[in-house]
């Protein structure tokens, strides 16, 4: 006769509560829970030989005790609790002073002969830690190592008998529990107690495997009653914190856009991209080796410590004083901003460790130092241990994680291969980063020259030209450019059309000077001919002038005999309007044949 599951009828229209959930605290593992754990409920931890069960369980129940004040009881079941206490002291969690009055330790190894020699259960252990509950109040548990009990005992029955006790014992006392067990190439060490998955409300599976020489850690959850997930695996690491998961992040990305521009270094670089570069941006330079990307990355770096702004630079494969060194034959002096405290300088081997330890190795500097602006150089020597797949995600997540905190961040990346046009890179981050610059070099002539290119600047004009970059003393430059039959010249090429056009300015400059020198001569003598002209039109002026007034005084002077004949002749003087005036008026006015005329006819 099949059982009925009862359950009580959901109200229509009701809304579904979530699973009441406990976070752990654990960089990157809440996300992927979405949340944490399920609170009173059971968790089982599995995985093989030191993939960092007990590292999951210990700190998911210290970050309840430091970050939420709570409580917790860890029973060992293999390692002795001074082993455990000492081993977490080398974490930041400050175990060794919280275990005195907020957690507490139970040893509760048992020998084979113990267990063989009677009936054997965990009543008395379980009495024992329920009292130790409500002395404390403790709202966590853990039972590490629970396979080393149960392959001590020989019967399948007891075994299954002693499991479902604890399950119980849980249900009843309301603790959120992290059971942890062991497992070997993927299956559990003792097959026939498998069925503590099914148990558990929720399973986290550990894993470690060697990827190219390198130890590699995965995380994944393989089952969660009554919540949603991210599935599939996600990697692992291990910090001054302990372990941090690299989750992928939310789906939807919401990085802020910023207009503010700021200086790559060099004005001419500067004017390439209409400004600058936008805060809060990625600029990915890629190149073959030698090409200057180091170059690039620390002007950038140093423009960004002269405005004040705290930069890090993290470098893979070269130490901090050669590069500091390097650049200052170029102009670029990086150790005075470095004791000023406003550069860090941090520089790591990648042979050895696994692209997501230097992920969180960065992770931390970030946190530490606080930068505005950051540089990765190069970016690619981290898929050098790993493996290319690993590196390609970490690279990814990176990117993000610094856009996220509002750095602006310069990253080189190394092209490998004959083909000098060659742009790509193996990490596949050009899709991501805003800006993207690529360097290459031009071989002509029997001489190799340095070339510069936008390959894209999102949302803002740039320029398509390829310009040569020269280095010098005073720092990195970007040359004019020269082009001949479509080519664009470099090096000695350039050199030769500088000179070509400077003789070509020079001749122009003489041709223009002795053409000005000829117009200011033509403009003197024609000013001379002009000063003539106006000089005899003056004198030609003064001398009508002067016949005008003789005139006049010629008919003055006769005037005046006339009137003193008249007195002689005892006559009255001619006055002005009568007729005898009026008559010598008209007679002085007519022609000289009229007036000899006249003047014989009245005789």
């Amino acid at each position: 006769m099949s059982r009925k599951r009862l359950t009580a009828p959901r109200s229509k229209g009701a809304t579904p509560q979530p699973l009441p959930k406990l976070a752990t605290g654990i960089e990157g593992f809440d996300e992927l829970s979405h949340g944490g754990l399920p609170r009173n409920r059971t968790s089982l931890v599995i995985g093989g030989p030191g993939t960092g069960k007990t590292i999951f369980a210990l700190q998911s129940l210290m970050n309840g005790i430091r970050q939420r004040q709570e409580t917790g009881i860890f029973v060992a079941f293999e390692e002795v609790p001074r082993q455990i206490i000492a081993n977490g002291a080398t974490f930041d969690w400050g175990i060794a002073s919280l275990a005195k009055n907020r957690l507490f330790f139970l040893d509760a190894g048992l020998s084979p002969a113990a267990v063989q020699s009677g009936e054997f259960d965990l009543v008395g252990m379980l009495a024992m830690l329920k009292a130790k509950q409500q002395e404390l109040g403790a709202e966590w548990i853990v039972f590490d190592g629970i396979d080393v009990l149960l392959t001590l005992l020989l019967d399948t029955i007891v075994e299954m008998r002693e499991i479902y006790r604890i399950r119980d014992w849980l249900a009843d006392n309301a603790l959120t529990a992290i059971i942890t067990s062991k497992i070997d190439n993927g299956h559990a060490s003792a097959p026939r107690y498998g069925f503590m998955q099914f148990m558990a409300d929720c399973v986290i599976r550990l894993e470690r495997h060697l990827e190219f020489g390198v130890s590699t850690h995965r995380i994944g959850i393989t089952k969660y009653r009554g919540s949603d997930f991210a599935a599939g695996e996600f990697p692992l690491s291990f910090g001054p914190s302990g372990i941090e998961v690299g989750a992928v992040g939310p789906v939807e990305i919401t990085h802020l856009a910023s207009t503010e521009r700021l200086s790559t270094g060099f004005e001419r670089l500067d004017a390439m991209l209409a400004g600058g570069l936008f805060r809060g941006s990625s600029t990915l330079i890629t190149g073959v080796p030698g090409t200057s990307k180091t170059t690039l990355s620390g002007k950038f770096a140093e423009a960004a410590c002269q405005r004040g702004e705290r930069t890090l630079f993290v470098s893979f494969d070269e130490g901090a004083e050669p590069i500091a060194r390097n650049l200052s034959s170029v102009g670029i002096q990086l150790n005075p901003l470095i004791k000023s405290g406003l550069l860090r300088m941090y520089s790591a081997r990648t042979e050895t460790t696994s692209a997501e330890d230097h992920l969180l190795k960065i992770k931390a500097l970030i946190r530490e130092h606080k930068p505005h602006c950051m540089v990765i150089d190069p970016l690619t020597a981290i898929s050098k241990a790993g493996g290319i797949g690993a590196a390609r995600a970490v690279a990814n997540r990176l990117i993000y994680m610094i856009k996220d905190e509002g750095i602006t961040v310069m990253i080189t990346a190394l092209n490998e291969g004959d083909d000098p046009m060659t742009e790509s890179t193996d990490l596949q981050i050009s899709s991501v980063a805003d800006t993207w610059i690529h360097l290459s070099y031009q071989v002509r002539s029997g001489e190799r020259n340095r070339a510069l290119t936008i390959v894209k600047s999102r949302g803002t004009w740039h320029s398509n030209q390829v310009r040569e970059l020269v280095l010098s003393p005073t720092g990195p430059t970007l040359a004019d450019v020269y082009t001949a039959g479509g080519e664009v010249l470099m090096g000695t090429l350039r050199w030769e059309k500088e000179a070509e056009e400077d003789a070509s300015r020079t001749q122009r400059q003489a041709e223009f000077d002795h053409k000005r020198r000829e117009l200011e001569i033509a403009e003197a003598n024609t000013s001379a001919q002009i000063k003539a002209l106006q000089l005899d039109l003056q004198q030609q002026q003064t001398t009508l002038a002067m016949n005008s007034s003789a005139s006049d005084m010629r008919n003055i002077s006769s005037s005046d005999r006339e009137n003193q004949l008249l007195r002689m002749r005892s006559a009255d003087p001619m006055m002005p309007g009568s007729n005898a005036a009026n008559s010598r008026a008209k007679r002085h006015a007519a022609p000289d044949h009229v007036k000899r005329g006249g003047n014989g006819a009245g005789r």
